[in-house]
């Protein structure tokens, strides 16, 4: 195989990466958004709550379908992953650090803070591992909303 042919196949396949981390990740970014957060200056709770429960949701899903995914080649794996933390963990450390007090501690925090950046990095990390244990509804002890640390 001819170095064109090679160098052809490596664009696409940087094409398709970008273009996965935008189908994929780009949803999930947008309830960390801030936008439509505040209404003159002061956090709207309900909103808030919905783009916890939303972000919880839906990064379930993504874990519970993308954990089952197998990519072997590993160094295509570790490049999927690290770009996919390189986004996912900043900016949810960030809409955490920002609106977590917001929320009443206790309960209400519980509630809706599911995840802490450590574990979104872990969960990533089990992402294209083609591990069906991993398939789960929110009902079961096998989904990572019952697997958080305490």
């Amino acid at each position: 195989m001819g170095d064109t042919w090679c160098r052809k196949r490596s664009s696409e396949l940087r094409q398709y990466h970008k273009n996965y981390q935008r189908e994929t990740w780009s949803r999930l970014l947008s309830f960390l958004s801030h936008e439509g957060l505040s209404n003159h200056g002061k956090v709207q709770k309900p909103v808030l709550k919905e783009r916890f429960k939303s972000f919880n949701a839906m990064f379930d899903e993504i874990h519970k379908t993308q954990s089952t995914w197998v990519v072997s080649d590993e160094q295509l794996q570790s490049e999927l992953r690290v770009s996919i933390s390189a986004v996912v963990i900043p900016a949810y450390r960030s809409f955490l650090g920002r609106f977590a007090q917001v929320l009443d501690p206790g309960r209400q925090t519980e509630k809706y803070v599911m995840f802490q950046p450590d574990d979104i990095e872990t969960y990533i990390d089990e992402l294209f591992d083609g591990n069906p244990a991993q398939i789960a509804n929110p009902n079961s002890n096998s989904s990572i909303f019952n697997r958080r640390r305490p």
